[in-house]
């Protein structure tokens, strides 16, 4: 949308989203209609289009991007404060719980299934997402090697990719048979992984 938001319009535009996120995962992506977003959050179609002047497309990137940002935040504040093995076992747990109560129905994938990973804004999303849980995952494994706990020649890049990649197989996996088996086994496997690499350090 052309020219900055006052401060009450990024609070307006704010509540469209949110409302709207949480109407497509009451009824889903596919039978969600504006009538639906506009009347739980209390807004006139001029409105709703003053803040997405390009319609329903625009406003479904905007909660994608919003359903983006909660996957971390919903593993917060376990996710910033990775500096023992004890708060690794904290943000696995939240991870787990996190993905369990999304069962196998995940607003961010619906999403990206009707707008397209092509439509403009909608494939950086995705990219953002996964660098910023990537380098949190490397902060954490940053943090574990300043206070000795991993050795300083440990690869962090490698390491957190390694973690972020088979988080996301276990979470695929539980979205296609609504199990949180294969994500639990990758959590734990991963973080043994890395304490492993730590016992080496003397």
């Amino acid at each position: 949308m052309p020219g900055e938001l006052t401060a009450k319009g990024k609070a307006t535009r704010s509540r469209i989203v949110e409302g709207a996120a949480a109407v497509l995962r009451e009824k889903g992506v596919g039978s969600a209609t504006l009538d639906d977003i506009m009347a739980r959050t209390r807004t006139s179609k001029s409105q709703l289009f003053h803040y997405f002047p390009a319609g329903k497309d625009e406003l479904l990137v905007a909660v994608a991007q919003f359903e983006a940002d909660q996957v971390l935040e919903d593993q917060q504040p376990y996710l910033g404060r990775l500096d023992s093995w004890e708060a690794w076992e904290r943000w696995r747990d939240a991870v787990i719980k996190r993905y369990e109560e999304q069962g196998d129905q995940c607003p961010l994938g619906a999403l990206f299934l009707q707008v397209g990973r092509s439509t403009p804004g909608a494939r950086a999303i995705v990219i953002e997402l996964l660098r910023r849980w990537q380098e949190s995952l490397a902060v954490g494994i940053r943090r574990l090697q300043a206070t000795g706990r991993l050795p300083a020649e440990l690869d962090v890049d490698v390491r957190a990719a390694a973690l972020l990649a088979a988080i996301q197989g276990g979470v695929s996996i539980l979205l296609s048979t609504g199990r949180s088996t294969h994500l639990r086994v990758a959590l734990d496997q991963g973080i043994a992984d890395l304490r492993r690499a730590g016992s080496a350090v003397a």
